[in-house]
């Protein structure tokens, strides 16, 4: 009994909701702000061209162009060589906590600056 009633309760919500359609508006017009000739002309240029189907980076290294200063990349690379604990992480040693040797990259680079200097 409760499967007929069922049925029978979907029946009628399917009967009361309706099929309803889409209503057709006929084929609708393509509107481009290109003619037809500009089209083509730009397709026979994109068929025509040379490097079309050569994805990016496939011919080599393309050119690179730094924008860091040399001096202060070599400056912050000797300083982080020449540290302490470059070489430690928290997991080197068992209990131990490991507490950075450098406080400010900028203090070191101006440290290693001027020790460089004494240097030479």
């Amino acid at each position: 009994m409760k499967t007929s009633l069922m049925f029978a309760a979907a029946a009628l919500s399917l009967l009361a909701a309706g099929a309803q359609a889409e209503t057709y508006d006929g084929v609708h017009h393509a509107v481009s702000a290109k003619s037809r000739t500009d089209v083509s002309a730009e397709a026979e240029r994109t068929a025509s061209a040379p490097d079309q189907n050569v994805v990016r980076g496939s011919r080599g290294a393309e050119a690179f162009k730094s924008v860091a200063d040399p001096a202060a990349v070599r400056a912050q690379a000797v300083a982080t060589a020449n540290a302490p604990d470059q070489n430690v992480s928290p997991g080197s040693r068992v209990n131990s906590r490991v507490v950075s040797t450098l406080q400010n990259r900028a203090a070191v680079a101006a440290q290693s600056g001027q020790g460089s200097s004494t240097a030479k």
